[in-house]
């Protein structure tokens, strides 16, 4: 792809990002979520293989109807209210109409069908900003909105989203669907809490994000794509396979590492507000990622020797990629020791 558009096309995801963010207008937040579908559509079918098309159209349909729904939720809210300011979303109709179509947007379960496909069809890099920053205006459009929502529907979702991410990627070989199946199961952490403490949504999606980029980075400076390709890279770079392997721990939330933190706030915070059966289910849910998770870990810390002399070729990356990815992996498993200052700040 040309550099000069590849610069457009993320200067556009930062501004419909940043629109969509910083809006306090129902229109003004669908244009900005409409700029960051039209500039993403470049960078998944930017490979020109026909899956990587497919993926695009997916990507497409889903995310041109669930903008649709937003801008019909908040047109028969202002007709009913008079209102487009996004923090008044009073109307129970509109309430409904739009958690369907952020749950659309995020890949939450029972709207989750698109959301491995469309990674699965990505490039890496693509696939991480797919996970990261695409998911930030709809979960604050969430966030601004919480007040209004239904907590019976959001609950359901939830659960039904641990247990379906789960379950679906216990028999996946490829990682990018693995990835996939992760991001659906952590987006029911979020939405569990969100009525309760949307602070705690937000710090389970940063953390998350910085776990996820320092994975997808790693695997793209790795080369790997399925099982099979993880299980020799440790012959190619064992240092950072050991730090890959402990990030992945970290994903799953394994103690001490920081991926543990955000689910025991979650856990402590819904048990105060006497819903005992949520967390103790989604807890026990969560414990099918926690297989998937542990596979992936082992296959990178497979010792088995490598049969060909081509997994002995060394691969090199660039001096700023490597320091990015060590800083990310760094931070990734080594933030629990100061949980203590983040409690109080929340």
């Amino acid at each position: 792809m040309n550099p000069q558009a590849k610069l457009i096309f993320t200067a556009s995801l930062l501004l419909g990002t940043t629109i969509t963010i910083s809006s306090h207008h129902w229109i003004m937040a669908w244009a900005g979520l409409e700029i960051n579908t039209l500039a993403i559509l470049p960078l998944i079918s930017k490979s020109h293989h026909p899956r990587a098309i497919e993926a695009a159209t997916k990507y497409f349909l889903v995310q041109s109807a669930a903008s649709a729904l937003v801008l019909f939720s908040s047109m028969t809210n202002a007709w009913h209210t008079g209102q487009w300011d996004i923090t008044q979303m009073t109307h129970p109709a509109s309430s409904l109409i739009l958690t369907s179509a952020i749950a659309m947007k995020l890949g939450l379960v029972p709207f989750h069908f698109w959301y491995p496909e469309v990674l699965q069809g990505s490039p890496l890099t693509t696939g991480l900003l797919l996970s990261t920053i695409m998911k930030l205006p709809p979960i604050t459009l969430l966030y601004m909105t919480t007040p209004s929502l239904n907590p019976t529907v959001l609950t359901t979702m939830a659960v039904l989203s641990a247990a379906l991410g789960g379950w679906m990627g216990l028999n996946q070989t490829q990682v990018r669907k693995i990835l996939a199946f992760s991001s659906i199961s952590h987006l029911g952490w979020m939405a569990i809490i969100l009525i309760y403490n949307p602070k705690l949504t937000l710090l389970n999606f940063y953390l998350y994000a910085l776990m996820t980029a320092t994975v997808f980075l790693t695997l793209n400076t790795m080369k790997v794509l399925n099982l099979s390709t993880l299980m020799t890279a440790w012959t190619k770079m064992p240092s950072l396979n050991a730090m890959l392997m402990l990030t992945l721990l970290s994903l799953a939330g394994l103690p001490p590492l920081t991926g543990f933190l955000p689910k025991w706030l979650i856990i402590q915070e819904l048990t105060k507000q006497d819903m005992v059966p949520a967390p103790t289910t989604i807890s026990l849910l969560s414990l099918l990622g926690l297989f998937f998770y542990l596979r992936l870990a082992y296959c990178t810390a497979m010792t088995l020797p490598p049969h060909t002399t081509n997994h002995m070729k060394q691969w090199h990356t660039s001096k700023p990629t490597s320091v990015l990815i060590a800083i990310l992996t760094t931070t990734s498993i080594a933030l629990l020791p100061i949980a203590s200052m983040i409690l109080t700040i929340i």
